[in-house]
C-alpha cells in the first residue's frame, strides 16, 4: 500500500487574501525543492504593545537572529533537516527546511530598549512595547 498525500485546498486558497499572499510568498513552480520557507506569522496588537508570533517548530533558538536597524525588525533562522535516516523510508516529507527570513517595519512609537523575545513550544514570540504618544498639537502663545 502507498502513501499518497491528500490536500484538499492545496490549489483552492480559502479567500483572496491567501491567494495574492501564496502568489507574492511562494514559487509555484519550485516551492516543494527551495531551501528556504516562510513561517507563519500572527501580529497582534494591544494598547500597551504589539507582539509578533512566528510558527517555527524544531528550531533552536540558537539557530534564531533577530535583528533591528533603522526601525525595520528582521528574524531569520534555519530548520535542518535531521542527518541521521538510517532505517527510516520517508513516504511524504511536507515539512519545509533551510533558511527563513521575515521582515517588518514598526511604527515610530515602538520603544526599541524595551524590545523582547521568548521561544517555547515551537513558537518565537517577539514583545514590542508601544512608547507613550507625544501630544501633537500645541499651544504657541503670541508675544
Amino acid at each position: 500500500m502507498a502513501f499518497i498525500r491528500y490536500n484538499h485546498n492545496h490549489y483552492r486558497p480559502v479567500s483572496f487574501s491567501s491567494v495574492v499572499d501564496k502568489f507574492f510568498n511562494e514559487s509555484y513552480f519550485a516551492a516543494e525543492n527551495t531551501n528556504n520557507f516562510s513561517p507563519r506569522v500572527d501580529v497582534i496588537e494591544t494598547e500597551e504593545n504589539f507582539e509578533i508570533q512566528l510558527a517555527i517548530p524544531g528550531v533552536d533558538k540558537e539557530q534564531i537572529k533577530i535583528n533591528l536597524d533603522k526601525g525595520k525588525l528582521t528574524i531569520s533562522g534555519e530548520r535542518k533537516m535531521e542527518e541521521k535516516t538510517e532505517k527510516k523510508h520517508f513516504r511524504s516529507i511536507e515539512t519545509r527546511y533551510g533558511t527563513f527570513s521575515r521582515s517588518f517595519h514598526l511604527p515610530e512609537n515602538i520603544n526599541e530598549e524595551k524590545i523582547e523575545a521568548n521561544h517555547a513550544d515551537g513558537i518565537l514570540t517577539v514583545i514590542l512595547p508601544k512608547e507613550e504618544v507625544k501630544a501633537s498639537v500645541k499651544q504657541i502663545a503670541i508675544k
